[in-house]
Formats: structure tokens, C-alpha cells, sequence
């Protein structure tokens, strides 16, 4: 046991060496600043992945998580743009409406299951991009734009994070806030599953009618883990309106909550951190076969129904595989 805590605390101080040290370290030598945008959008992306795969957890197919991440990007720039906020609370109250607003949308729908809940999920998003093209606070298809880089966040006087107007490498700064929030997110979803919780989500996604007939409180916990997968979706989505200064209605579309699913499934929806490992693979993935031209999505398509195939626990699965013969 003691063992075990020992590699884990080991594992987790080297990937936090690498994210906040190792990586600027490389891209600063490197002289590629555009990656720090491109690393930015996996962090944000693994975020917004996560809450897919919580929902997983409790034996739902979440297609829906573009819809939260767009409508956390319009509260954000709203609060900003609109009512003179300072950036920094929307993160948290864009996080806080989203999850508001699933717990309404949760209540009726979080009833059925497999296909039917998927297919509900799915048409989320698309109602979501019609709401933003209808109403006159979200500016139609003209978006909003210009929205300011984030100011300086101060608490008793004291500046904790600078004006990012004012830095010379402002993508660094987006890419720490980034990497910062994806470890706090993964390191509460880790939290949560290790909890009591956590093994009372399991028994959802096992046998809800046999986790009903001994006291648990089936309908309370859906809710619970929707309204925490729509928080980090609305967080993503509204660091991403910070990002692009731009949110439009097309900013998260049906194929977007396509592929968060899929990075869930790419990294392994029996671990936590699959779908960090997900999202970078599958980024990565579909920028390299760029190169292919027509046949990118054919090759894509292939190699996923390959790596399903092959590897149906994910690719963590691997790893598990391999220390498990060794």
C-alpha cells in the first residue's frame, strides 16, 4: 500500500514537472509560442471531456456538452462586454448557470437511458446554437467579439495574477491559467470517484434497480454528476470566449460534443484520466493527418474504429496491461 501511495505521488509531482516546467521550458527553446495556444485548447478541451466522462460514470451517453461549453462562453462574455464585469468571477458563475440550467434540463430528461437519453443530449447542443442566433443579448450570427483580455485579480491589494494586457507573452499566461485548472478539475474528479459518493455513482452505471432497492437516492446523484458535468463545461467554454476575445453561435457545434465523447473513449472511460490522454492523442491526432488532405477523415475514422477494436478499454488500457505482465 505504501508502495503504491509512493508511485502515485511520484507519477503526479513528474506530469506537474512536466505541464508547468518541462513544457514552457521546451516551446521557450523551441521558439514555437503556438503551441502554448494548441496545448491551451487540449487542457481546456480535457476539462470540458471531463464532464462527459463523469456522466459515463453513472451509466449515461452524454452528446451534449457543446451546449454548456457555449453557453459558458456567452455568460462570460455577457457578464464582460455587457455589464462591465471583471473576468475573473464569470469563471465560476458561467460554471454555476450552466450547472443551474442542466439541473432543470437533468430533472425529466436524466430519466431515460442508453440511446434515448444519448439522442435527447445530442439535440442539446444544436438547440443551444439556435438560441444563440435568435436572441438579441447574443448578437445573432454576428457573435461577440472584441472581447478584452483578462485583467488583473487582486485580493487585499495584493496582485495574485496580472493584467494579461500588460504581459509580453500573454498565450504563457492563458496556457498556465489553462493547465492549472485542468489539474484542479481532474484532481476533483479523482476526488469524487475515490468518495462514497463515487462508488454510490458506480452502482448507477452497474444496476440502477438494485441501487434503488437498498436506499440509494438513484434521481439525487444523476442530477449531481450532470450539474457537475455542466460546470466544467461552462468553465471551459468560458476561458475559450477569453481566449478566441470571440464567442459565436458555430463556436460549439454537434461535432464538438462528438468528440468529447470520443476522447473519453479514446483515453478509456474505465479511468479517470482518460480523457486527458484522450484529447491529446485525438488533437494531435487529427492535426497530423492534416497532411492527407481528402483522405484525412477516412484515415481518422479507420484508425478509431481500429484503436475501438483493438483496444476497447481505452488506450490506458495499455499501460495497465503492461505493468500487469511485468
Amino acid at each position: 500500500m505504501t508502495r503504491n501511495r509512493s508511485m502515485k505521488i511520484a507519477s503526479v509531482a513528474a506530469f506537474l514537472a512536466i505541464v508547468f516546467i518541462a513544457v514552457p521550458a521546451a516551446i521557450s527553446l523551441s521558439g514555437r509560442i503556438d503551441l502554448y495556444y494548441t496545448l491551451t485548447s487540449v487542457a481546456l478541451l480535457s476539462i470540458a471531456s471531463a464532464g462527459v466522462w463523469l456522466t459515463f460514470y453513472i451509466g449515461r451517453i452524454n452528446i451534449g456538452q457543446g451546449a454548456y461549453a457555449l453557453m459558458g462562453g456567452y455568460v462570460s462574455a455577457i457578464l464582460v462586454m455587457n455589464h462591465g464585469w471583471s473576468f475573473w468571477p464569470t469563471i465560476p458563475v458561467a460554471g454555476l448557470l450552466c450547472a443551474a440550467a442542466s439541473v432543470l434540463i437533468g430533472l425529466p430528461i436524466l430519466r431515460l437511458r442508453g440511446v434515448y437519453f444519448a439522442m435527447v443530449t445530442l439535440t442539446l447542443t444544436e438547440v443551444a446554437r439556435l438560441l444563440a442566433l435568435a436572441l438579441p443579448i447574443t448578437n445573432g450570427a454576428k457573435g461577440i467579439v472584441s472581447i478584452p483580455l483578462p485583467g488583473a485579480l487582486s485580493v487585499f491589494g495584493l496582485t495574485i495574477i496580472p493584467d494579461f494586457a500588460t504581459l509580453q507573452n500573454s498565450r504563457l499566461a492563458f496556457y498556465l491559467l489553462a493547465v492549472t485548472l485542468m489539474v484542479v478539475c481532474f484532481a476533483v474528479m479523482y476526488r469524487l470517484v475515490q468518495s462514497r459518493i463515487g462508488k454510490l455513482c458506480q452502482s448507477l452505471q452497474q444496476n440502477e434497480e438494485l441501487a434503488s432497492s437498498i436506499g440509494v437516492n438513484i434521481a439525487y446523484l444523476r442530477v449531481i454528476a450532470y450539474a457537475v458535468s455542466s460546470f466544467f463545461g461552462g468553465v471551459a467554454g468560458a476561458i475559450f470566449a477569453a481566449i478566441s476575445q470571440s464567442i459565436y453561435p458555430s463556436s460549439f457545434t454537434v461535432t464538438d460534443s462528438v468528440n468529447f465523447m470520443l476522447n473519453c473513449f479514446l483515453g478509456g472511460l474505465g479511468y479517470v484520466f482518460g480523457p486527458m490522454l484522450g484529447t491529446l492523442v485525438l488533437y494531435f491526432g487529427w492535426d497530423l493527418l492534416f497532411q492527407t488532405g481528402r483522405l484525412q477523415l477516412l484515415i481518422y475514422s479507420g484508425l478509431m474504429i481500429v484503436l475501438m477494436l483493438v483496444l476497447p478499454n481505452g488506450l490506458l488500457s495499455l499501460a495497465e496491461t503492461t505493468r500487469k505482465k511485468a
